[in-house]
C-alpha cells in the first residue's frame, strides 16, 4: 500500500494545486507578497530604511517580489508610497516618458491616500486581505489628506495636459501699452504777499492716449516644463512628510525596460525632487542592461556608494549549499500551501534536486519553471518507468530542453539592440564549450575588457551563463593570472552531455574546484 501511495504521489489532486501555484509565484503580484523569503538575512530591513537603493538581479530573481514585500510592510506602517512599474512605459521617448512615470507616480500616491491612509485599522477587510495583518500606526487626518489629494488631482491634471500636448508649440503673448502725452500751457501768476513779490508758472495738462499691441513668440519645450515645476514637486512631498510624519517612498520596478539612454535622466529628475524632501527611491533593475548614472556636467542619475547604495539579490552557484537551501525552502513552502501538504521528498530525487539548481542556474523563477516542467516530463513517461516514481535528473534535462524557448523569448525582449551582436557572443561560447574544450565550465581572465567583456557580464544577466567562481588559478601555465568560472546554460547541453568525453560539472561536488583548473577551459575569444 505504501509503494502504491508513492507512485500515486505525482498524478494526485495535490500536485495539480501545486502546478497552480508554480504558475501564480512565477509573477510577483501584490497577494504574493506574503510568500516572499528573504534570499539573505536584513535584505528587507535595507530596502524600507530611509536610503536610496537600487535593487539589481537577473530577470526572475526576485527583485519585484521584493519591492511588492516592501510596498506591503511600508503600508503596514502607513508610510505613503508608490509603486510603479516601468514595463508600461517601455518604447516611450523623453521626455514623454518622465511625465508618464511622474503622472502614475502621482496617482499611486493619491491612491494610497484615499485606501491605506485613511482606513480604520479595524478594518479587517482591507487589512487582511491584501497585508495579512493590521497597521502599526492610527490613520491620518481625513481633512489634510483629503486637501492634498486634490493637490495631487491639480498636478497630474496638468501633466496629462502636457503629455498631450506636441513636443514644442509656438505661443504668443499680446501685450497692449497705453502712451500718454501732456500738452502744457504756462500761467504766470502774481501773488501778493506783503514783503514780496512772488511770480509763479503754472501748468494745466491736457493728455491725449494712445495704444500699441505688440505680439512675441517663443518655443514652450516639456523639458522646460519640467524644470519650471520642480518646485511645486518638492513642496508636495515636503507637505506628504508633515502629513504623515516620516518618510515617504517611490518604488520604480524593472528600470531596464525604459530606454537606456533615457534611464539616468529620469532617475536623475525624481531624485532632484525627492533629496532634502523626505522621500525614498528603490529602483528594481538588472545591472548591465541599466545606466543609472552619467558622469557629465552636471552629472545626472544617482551614483552608487554617494546617492544610492546597492541591494544585489542574485546568489551565485559558487555559493551551492547557500542556494540549495535557499531553493528549498521556497519550494517547500509552496509544497505546504497544498492539500493534502506533499514535501520534497515525496516527488523529487535528491539528484534531481541539485541538477534543477544547476539548471536554473539560482535564478527562483527558472527554478520554479522547470520543475513544474519536470513535473510534466515524469507524469508522461509514467510510473513504471525505469526511472522511479519520482522526479528524476533525467526529467529535469528534459524539462531544460522544454523550458528553454521561453529563455530565448525573453532574451529577445530584454536584449534589444544589442541581440544581434549577444547572439553571436553567446554561439561563440556555445561552440568552444561543446565542440572543443567539451565541459560545461569555462573560465574568462579577470583582465577581460571592452566589448568582450560586456557581453559576457549581459549574457550572465540575460541567464544565458552563469557564475560558477570568482576566482580561479590554473593548474599549469598562465602562472599568476586569476580567472573566473562560468557554466553555460543547461539547455545548451542536454544533447551535447551524450557526446564523447563531454564533461559535467558536478558543482555540489567536492572536488568542483580542482576540476575547472584545467588551462583547456581557458576561453580566449575577444
Amino acid at each position: 500500500m505504501a509503494k502504491k501511495s508513492i507512485d500515486s504521489q505525482l498524478s494526485s489532486e495535490a500536485v495539480d494545486k501545486l502546478l497552480v501555484l508554480c504558475e501564480e509565484v512565477t509573477r510577483a503580484t501584490p497577494e504574493g507578497a506574503r510568500r516572499f523569503i528573504e534570499p539573505a538575512p536584513g535584505v528587507l530591513s535595507r530596502a524600507t530604511s530611509n536610503q536610496h537603493h537600487i535593487i539589481f538581479g537577473r530577470r526572475g530573481s526576485g527583485k519585484s517580489s521584493l519591492l511588492r514585500k516592501t510596498t506591503a510592510e511600508l503600508t503596514i506602517d502607513r508610510r505613503p508610497i508608490a509603486f510603479v512599474d516601468m514595463e508600461t512605459f517601455k518604447g516611450h521617448s523623453y521626455p514623454d516618458v518622465l511625465i508618464s512615470v511622474l503622472i502614475k507616480s502621482l496617482y499611486e500616491f493619491k491612491k494610497w491616500l484615499e485606501d491605506a491612509a485613511t482606513a480604520p485599522t479595524n478594518k479587517k477587510s482591507f487589512w487582511s486581505r491584501l497585508f495579512g495583518t493590521l497597521p502599526k500606526r492610527p490613520p491620518f487626518n481625513k481633512v489634510k489628506t483629503i486637501t492634498l489629494s486634490s493637490t495631487l488631482d491639480s498636478m497630474i491634471e496638468d501633466l496629462e495636459n502636457q503629455l498631450r500636448a506636441p513636443e514644442s508649440a509656438a505661443m504668443q503673448i499680446k501685450q497692449t501699452r497705453s502712451d500718454e502725452q501732456t500738452a502744457g500751457v504756462e500761467l504766470d501768476a502774481n501773488v501778493g504777499i506783503p514783503g514780496a513779490d512772488v511770480k509763479s508758472k503754472a501748468s494745466l495738462g491736457v493728455k491725449s492716449a494712445g495704444t500699441t499691441e505688440e505680439k512675441s513668440t517663443y518655443v514652450s519645450h516639456k523639458v522646460e516644463y519640467l524644470h519650471q515645476n520642480i518646485l511645486r514637486f518638492q513642496r508636495f512631498f515636503q507637505e506628504l512628510s508633515r502629513l504623515s510624519d516620516g518618510s515617504s517612498f517611490l518604488i520604480l520596478d524593472d528600470l531596464y525596460h525604459i530606454r537606456k539612454a533615457d534611464q539616468a535622466k529620469v532617475i536623475d529628475y525624481f531624485h532632484r525632487i525627492a533629496k532634502g524632501n523626505n522621500l525614498w527611491l528603490k529602483v528594481g533593475t538588472i545591472k548591465h542592461r541599466s545606466e543609472w548614472y552619467q558622469h557629465s556636467d552636471p552629472p545626472i542619475g544617482m551614483k552608487l556608494g554617494d546617492d544610492a547604495k546597492e541591494i544585489n539579490l542574485d546568489i551565485s552557484l559558487e555559493k551551492f549549499d547557500t542556494l540549495r537551501e535557499f531553493l528549498k525552502k521556497i519550494l517547500g513552502n509552496l509544497m505546504a500551501e497544498t492539500a493534502p501538504p506533499l514535501t520534497i521528498k515525496d516527488l523529487i530525487n535528491p539528484t534531481a534536486i541539485d541538477r534543477l539548481i544547476i539548471a536554473s542556474g539560482g535564478v527562483t523563477r527558472d527554478f520554479i519553471g522547470i520543475f513544474s516542467y519536470s513535473i510534466s516530463q515524469a507524469r508522461n513517461r509514467g510510473q513504471t518507468h525505469h526511472r522511479g516514481p519520482k522526479i528524476g535528473a533525467e526529467d529535469v534535462n528534459l524539462a531544460t530542453g522544454d523550458y528553454d524557448p521561453i529563455k530565448q523569448e525573453e532574451f529577445k525582449l530584454d536584449s534589444d539592440t544589442d541581440r544581434l551582436l549577444l547572439e553571436k557572443a553567446f554561439q561563440q561560447l556555445v561552440t568552444f564549450c561543446t565542440e572543443t574544450s567539451k565541459c560545461n565550465v569555462f573560465l574568462v581572465s579577470k583582465k577581460l575588457s571592452g566589448p568582450a567583456r560586456d557581453s559576457i557580464d549581459q549574457l550572465i544577466d540575460l541567464r544565458l551563463i552563469h557564475p560558477v567562481k570568482s576566482r580561479v588559478t590554473l593548474k599549469k601555465g598562465a602562472s599568476g593570472e586569476i580567472f573566473e568560472a562560468y557554466m553555460l546554460d543547461l539547455s545548451q547541453y542536454t544533447a551535447a552531455r551524450k557526446v564523447h568525453e563531454f564533461q559535467i560539472v558536478d558543482l555540489s561536488a567536492s572536488d568542483k574546484d580542482e576540476t575547472i583548473r584545467k588551462a583547456s577551459l581557458r576561453y580566449d575569444r575577444g
